[in-house]
């Protein structure tokens, strides 16, 4: 019956090429030369709807993704969702520690907080964004940063001369 038939769109999402770059293109393989590029982010502040946790996880998280140069004006959503997803764990954690994992339900009977709920999602939420931007330790550990292809080799400052 012939050989293995495949479907287009399946199979592992390809790395952009800007982290391909950051990574120092570990695989040599060709780089896509007709990417587009939408604008590298040099300098954003929080849309004024980021309030509280959310600004302050902004505040953590843009400079590095900055200084990275792999922030493009089209991830600005990415990171909005990020920052939203740890507000919302952070209140979900409050609410559990508040009134524990389980609460009174409509009828007075024992359910379970849907305070847990709400954490699991956020979880997951903030897993899947802060892969998209690099933040989690697999995603980052295939990153270099723009320092990394300085070398303090002594043989090659032997070899450059100095």
């Amino acid at each position: 019956m012939g050989g293995i038939a495949t479907v287009p769109g399946r199979g592992r999402k390809p790395k952009p090429t800007a982290r391909k770059v950051a990574a120092g293109n570990p695989g040599k393989r060709a780089l896509n030369k007709e990417e587009p590029n939408f604008g590298l982010a040099t300098n954003i502040d929080p849309p004024e709807w980021i309030v509280g946790r959310a600004a302050d996880m902004w505040e953590r998280v843009a400079p590095l993704l900055l200084k990275q140069k792999v922030l493009q004006l089209t991830d600005m959503h990415n990171l909005e969702a990020f920052c939203m997803a740890y507000a919302n764990w952070r209140a979900a954690v409050d609410d559990v520690h508040k009134n524990g994992v389980v609460v009174a339900g409509a009828t007075g009977g024992p359910i379970k907080n849907p305070a847990l709920t709400v954490l699991n999602e956020a979880d997951r939420q903030m897993v899947t964004f802060g892969s998209i931007l690099g933040l989690d330790p697999s995603s980052r550990q295939r990153l270099r940063s723009p320092e990394s292809g300085k070398t303090s080799n002594p043989f090659g400052k032997l070899l450059n001369g100095s």
